[in-house]
């Protein structure tokens, strides 16, 4: 099984790589963005297991709130697939 986890800042959150790349595309003629936001993708092999896929979910968050994730500033979500 994989775990997808999906980092962002929380909004409010100042982002300057993701003002960055909006200015640059705006520069190279693509005026039709008007912001962007920089995260990152974690993804993580697990390995086979007779656990439901709550309990599944529930391991990977407590990696997201340990490691993963700054949770005082950044979301985080988590798509697990088969």
């Amino acid at each position: 099984m994989k775990a997808l986890v999906y980092v962002g800042l929380k909004p409010g959150v100042l982002d300057p790589q993701g003002r960055t790349i909006s200015r640059s595309l705006n520069d190279l003629g693509f005026d039709e963005v008007t912001g962007a936001f920089q995260g990152k993708v974690i993804e993580l092999n697990l390995k086979n297991s007779d656990e439901p896929r709550e309990a599944i979910q529930a391991r990977v968050e407590q990696m997201c709130e340990k490691l993963l994730a700054n949770t005082v500033i950044e979301n985080y979500r988590i798509e697990l697939k088969d």
